[in-house]
């Protein structure tokens, strides 16, 4: 008898597994309470599945979406991973309609985006590697360069790229540099700092009629390696002509050209494109070269406004070059965040 009480006491007044469980199927019971033997739950949210369908068609389509008219398609692209913020949205809508048939709609969506980006949500770090490189647009209204320079050195890259260089900032960046890098060329606007030697060092043409572009050779302990950095032309998003690219999309289509005529086969670049991965508009670079944070990083690595990043616009692109990790770096006085990578020299993709 005192087993037996014991049995029914702990059945009732249990807090184990079984009784987690009997909390959450009341909740699912309240939650969808009503929605039993309701023959209107697939004829309401009628609007709300609408919507799932229009947005899973934007994220599959997204590269038909045209940019005659302010560059639709490209400025859809550059914000792309957002878009699955409006998944949560529709599933809550769907939910206060008691609609299954917008249960199901929301499903499609999220499959997409899940198809899209979900590799980035795993981290594909990885150990070892060969040099370690970053990149910095520093923002010429910097209230501090020496600081950036010497946050920018602390992350123990063997070569840096700095961008959007001033004629003014540009002997400050080399005095705060010069302990940790003994080579160093500024091209324009563009610099490149290395510990290695470099050779080959020339101004790079992207068709705007100054210089915001450069490429060297950088002998490293495992070879030679063509380094690129560029700063694209600026993008505005304006009420009536929407996102204005063109310029940003000729110096892109050249630098890509220029690239792609680079006799050394272990190629990277390093700068602030003004777009990311995704954007149809830098298709003559990305076709060529891979992102280092999508193959070997953790998240989207998101680079603009260093406020409240919500686009990685800075790239540190490979080919010919194994990427090992990939990383942003602390925010310094620039508007944007500094990146690095870490790739190995041995193994070519």
């Amino acid at each position: 008898m005192a087993q037996q009480a014991y049995l029914t006491e702990t059945d009732n007044g249990g807090s184990g597994p079984e009784r987690r469980g009997d909390r959450f199927r009341r909740l699912m019971n309240r939650l969808f309470s009503g929605w039993r033997g309701d023959p209107r739950i697939w004829r309401r949210g009628i609007f709300v599945a609408a919507l799932a369908l229009l947005l899973a068609l934007v994220m599959l389509m997204h590269a038909r979406i045209p940019n005659t008219v302010g560059n639709t398609g490209s400025l859809t692209e550059t914000f792309l991973p957002w878009l699955g913020l409006l998944i949560p949205v529709l599933l809550l809508l769907a939910l206060v309609r008691k609609s299954a048939t917008a249960l199901i709609a929301v499903l499609l969506p999220s499959i997409v985006w899940l198809n899209l980006f979900g590799g980035l949500l795993t981290d594909k770090t990885g150990s070892g590697g060969d040099l370690t490189i970053a990149t910095h647009n520093v923002n010429a209204d910097n209230p501090d360069p020496s600081g950036t320079a010497r946050d920018v050195a602390a992350s123990g890259a063997d070569v840096v790229a700095l961008e959007e260089l001033t004629a003014t900032a540009v002997p400050v960046y080399e005095k705060a540099l010069a302990s940790t890098y003994k080579y160093h060329s500024v091209q324009g606007t563009v610099g490149l700092w290395s510990k290695y030697p470099m050779t080959g060092v020339r101004a790079v043409d992207i068709k705007l009629g100054w210089t915001r572009a450069m490429r060297a050779t950088v002998t490293t302990p495992k070879g030679q390696v063509a380094f690129y950095v560029a700063h694209m032309p600026s993008v505005r998003v304006k009420l009536k002509a929407g996102f204005t690219a063109r310029q940003r999309d000729r110096s892109a289509d050249a630098l890509g050209e220029a690239i792609s005529h680079e006799p050394l086969q272990r190629k990277v670049l390093l700068g602030d494109l003004n777009g990311t991965m995704n954007d149809r508009s830098l298709n003559g670079i990305t076709s060529q070269m891979r992102s280092t944070q999508g193959a070997a990083g953790s998240g989207f690595g998101f680079s603009w406004p260093a406020s409240f990043p919500m686009a990685r616009i800075d790239q540190i692109m490979v080919q010919g070059i194994e990427p090992v990790s990939s990383w942003t770096l602390p925010r310094t006085g620039s508007d944007h965040l500094p990146i690095a990578a870490r790739v190995s020299l041995d193994t070519s993709s």
